[in-house]
């Protein structure tokens, strides 16, 4: 079951990933847009902080950015504000606000909060499986196969 979710993290985080977008915002621009309010433009400079891309690595700044995409109803920035609540990544530790982060993407179907919270039919089956070492192990995954999506797409 644990592979079965694994594949599960991993075909949500691939399967939005179009292509590589040709109309990029450069850098510079990111930052402006994202403190202008762009959702999209502030999930991008999450995923550059987080991953030290373009910029030094810092996971506290890369949660405060996903977090601010999050408020405005960006599902991967809200799976990645539940998986660095779950793993204390840039953040204090808080299962919690990490449930509650899972609880709104599954709202809006994504398919690995579904799973992380029992409320699709694969993890309904008939094998009982711990969520806890489950929503950890996806916490790992998370944040960063979810950021290498947004800086790929539009």
């Amino acid at each position: 079951m644990v592979k079965l979710f694994k594949a599960l993290v991993l075909i949500s985080a691939l399967s939005a990933v179009a292509a590589i977008a040709e109309d990029t915002i450069p850098p510079i621009n990111v930052h402006k847009s994202a403190e202008l309010g762009d959702s999209k433009a502030q999930a991008k400079l999450g995923a550059m902080y987080l991953l030290g891309t373009e910029v030094d690595k810092d996971e506290p700044q890369a949660f405060e950015w996903f977090l601010k995409s999050a408020h405005q109803g960006n599902v991967e920035a809200e799976m990645i504000v539940a998986a660095m609540y779950e793993r204390g990544l840039g953040v204090k530790n808080d299962v919690k606000q990490a449930t509650q982060w899972y609880e709104k993407a599954a709202a809006k179907g994504n398919t690995t909060a579904l799973a992380l919270t029992g409320k699709n039919d694969v993890a309904k089956g008939g094998v009982a499986f711990n969520y806890q070492t489950m929503r950890l192990s996806a916490a790992k995954q998370i944040p960063t196969e979810y950021a290498k999506k947004i800086l790929l797409t539009k």
